[in-house]
């Protein structure tokens, strides 16, 4: 099985035309790995990484680019595909018409845009004389199949072609019919949105806090984990609803001639269909319903992030087809973060494990984007200079993409007369360090590496689930810790004093047990996840997993010189300086030197792995007709990470071509060049071998 590696690369924004197009190339290769990755946390996975306004930007500079240069596009683009595939205790299920994602619209023009593009599609004898306008829910796209009246089968959207089946699971959600009622035809599949309720949300979320169990962070991420649970029980439990808003397969059976008849039709058949979705003859009322459902969001017992707005006639829905990844004849109006007032009570500073002094608010709680705030980011002084805003203040606040609390502006009308402008305060809480204000940048520091809420934020972050995921080691623990003097600094957790530990408070023998075969087992994590645990400046998991494909270990990378740094591709020279030089202080020395000394020498799996797969490497295969193991996609990504390149057409460069069922002119390119043709039973064990069977 060949590894799937997603790099999350930080968009760098627009190319001008004078950027090459080996540049345009290498920074659509990298949006294509940062989409996919990013599309199958949130579409298979259920547990997004990054606000949706973040991923539209990366989609919309994909489209962009592979617009102004379609000679670059690569087979695997994700404009060609819908979601992404993961491997997972569910079986697949392949649905029998794919289950498209929508594209998007993010202003009122936008909309017209889309309307007016659709309309000249048709030739002059059809014209559109109805829209239908349905919430776009925010939860979790689902398949439910059912034969002869009965639900059979319900599967997740997955990439749009394979799913994971949840049927027990779904059984558990009790607006889901488990047989149908009135006349049912022979077999139709619903698709629609599983979703959890806000008000159930928060008693979940009360439920687990009285059991000292840790809650959950909004409900869209629960009710997509509640989904993929292995246990059905704990399903039922989660309180789960549904929403039908489309038809899949269907048989035996005549549709109404409208999107807005089926539905209906479906609510007969005992499918619950939301009472929200409208039907317009005139698009300015399609526009005016977004206005007003802008209005009306927050008192939903749902959270919603848009208006779906469908061509309502289902023969013209047909004749507007869809691209390789959305119907032409629906579009998502995205609505913009909501927005609540509160008061704001204090400004305080926090300082993080790079010392980073970073302003916050404190907050009358107040209900927003589908969970309760207290505390919003500031960014830092000049934010709060630019916006104003005071202790006392009545404020606005939203999430910013619906997931990161933030302070927009002040209410001036509302503004205390004895008001007074915020001072940053000039030397640390924690230390009492001076802060200073680095040249060239907008952020404020504490420079004392021994503060102490700098020595707290490294140890959470060393032990963090992304770096060295020693279980076990929460911020309370390390609070302890650290106040107790058995730790100053990651290195001392691995001689930690266990016998002093057993005599604390709350340590009975098991827990003690525990914490120790933990901090073992993160003694074997690969160099990748101890870099991205050290917080060397600039370095994430992302460049921290492509720094250790190219060093076999620490000590290797110690020995490193810049330009071993720079030629790296996806480093850059900022990047590469910044781990350089971290490596020639002294004191990250030091710090590696004892982690040695207690057993970590972590080699690279992934510099392991990589050199193991590249069986493909200098060859170029390109791949023609219908396969029976892979899609010509899936076969083009082997070829890839395996090291080979994988081109749309055949050449004199060509070392072999795939052919599969009908390989049409590429057969007459590859005779034509002399290209060797091979079929799968080769192909997979060049894949596995590097070279032809004899």
């Amino acid at each position: 099985m060949v590894a799937q590696r997603y790099y999350r690369i930080v968009s760098k924004g627009g190319f001008s035309d004078t950027d090459s197009e080996k540049e345009v190339s290498l920074r659509l290769e990298k949006l294509g790995e940062l989409i996919r990755y990013h599309n199958d946390l949130y579409h298979v996975q259920g547990v997004p990484e990054i606000p949706d306004s973040d991923f539209d930007s990366l989609w919309h500079e994909l489209i962009a680019l592979e617009e102004k240069y379609p000679n670059l596009v690569k087979s695997d683009s994700p404009s060609t595909n819908v979601g992404g595939r993961s491997n997972t205790p569910f079986a697949e299920v392949e649905h029998r018409l794919p289950m498209q994602s929508l594209d998007n619209a993010f202003d009122i023009e936008q909309l017209h845009s889309w309307a007016d593009k659709i309309e000249r599609r048709l030739d002059g004898n059809q014209k559109i004389s109805s829209w239908v306008c349905e919430l776009k829910f925010d939860g979790l796209a689902v398949s439910i199949r059912y034969e002869k009246g009965q639900l059979v089968q319900a599967a997740t959207r997955g990439d749009g072609v394979i799913g994971e089946d949840v049927t027990d699971n779904v059984l558990t959600i009790s607006d889901v019919p488990k047989s149908l009622r009135n006349e049912f035809p022979e077999i139709l599949e619903v698709r629609g949105e599983v979703y959890l309720g806000i008000e159930a949300f928060n008693s979940l979320n009360r439920s687990r806090e009285s059991s000292n169990e840790p809650i959950f962070a909004n409900p869209r991420n629960t009710a997509a984990g509640s989904l993929r649970q292995k246990d059905s029980t704990v399903t039922a439990s989660r309180n789960l609803s549904f929403w039908a808003y489309q038809i899949g397969e269907i048989k035996d059976a005549s549709l109404e001639n409208g999107h807005y008849e089926t539905m209906q039709w479906l609510r007969k058949l005992g499918l619950p269909i939301n009472e929200h979705a409208r039907r317009f003859t005139d698009f300015q009322d399609v526009v005016s319903y977004i206005e007003s459902i802008e209005g009306m969001r927050h008192d939903l017992d749902y959270e919603i992030d848009g208006v779906v707005v469908k061509v309502d006639d289902l023969v013209i829905q047909q004749e507007l087809g869809s691209t390789a990844r959305a119907p032409r004849w629906a579009i998502a109006y995205k609505l913009p973060p909501e927005e609540r007032t509160t008061r704001l009570i204090d400004i305080e500073v926090s300082i993080g494990p790079g010392g980073q002094a970073t302003p916050f608010a404190k907050l009358e709680p107040v209900f927003v984007g589908g969970s309760t705030i207290g505390t919003a980011t500031l960014h830092n002084a000049d934010q709060v200079i630019e916006k104003d805003v005071r202790p006392g203040d009545l404020v606005v606040v939203r999430k910013a993409g619906d997931v990161i609390p933030e302070v927009l502006r002040p209410v001036l009308s509302e503004r205390p007369k004895n008001s007074r402008p915020w001072k940053f305060p000039s030397s640390c809480p924690a230390c009492k360090t001076h802060l200073e204000r680095r040249e060239g940048e907008a952020a404020t520091f504490c420079n004392n590496y021994e503060c102490p809420r700098q020595i707290r934020g490294r140890i959470e972050h060393f032990v963090s689930r992304g770096a060295m995921d020693i279980e076990g080691f929460g911020e309370q623990r390390v609070d302890l810790f650290v106040s107790e003097g058995l730790i100053r600094d990651v290195s001392d957790i691995f001689r930690i004093d266990f016998d002093r530990i057993s005599t604390m408070e709350g340590f009975g023998e098991l827990s003690v047990t525990n914490l120790k075969n933990a901090i073992e087992e993160a003694r074997s994590r690969d160099l990748g996840r101890l870099l991205f645990a050290l917080r060397i400046p600039h370095v994430g998991i992302t460049i921290a997993n492509l720094i250790a494909e190219n060093f076999s270990d620490i000590e290797e990378l110690k020995k490193a010189k810049i330009n071993d740094l720079e030629i790296i591709d996806g480093l850059g020279p900022k990047i590469a300086s910044s781990v350089f030089e971290w490596f020639m202080n002294d004191r990250n020395i030091s710090l590696i030197s004892s982690l040695q000394n207690l057993g970590l020498n972590p080699r690279s799996e992934l510099k392991q792995m990589a050199e193991s797969e590249m069986t493909l490497k200098g060859m170029t295969i390109v791949v023609t007709g219908k396969l029976k193991d892979f899609s010509r996609e899936e076969a083009r990504r082997v070829i890839k990470d395996r090291g080979g390149n994988s081109p749309a057409s055949v050449s004199a460069k060509t070392t072999y071509l795939l052919a599969g069922e009908g390989g049409g002119s590429k057969l007459d390119q590859a005779e034509k060049f002399g290209v060797s043709v091979i079929d799968e039973s080769v192909f997979s064990h060049l894949i596995e071998n590097g070279e032809l069977p004899e």
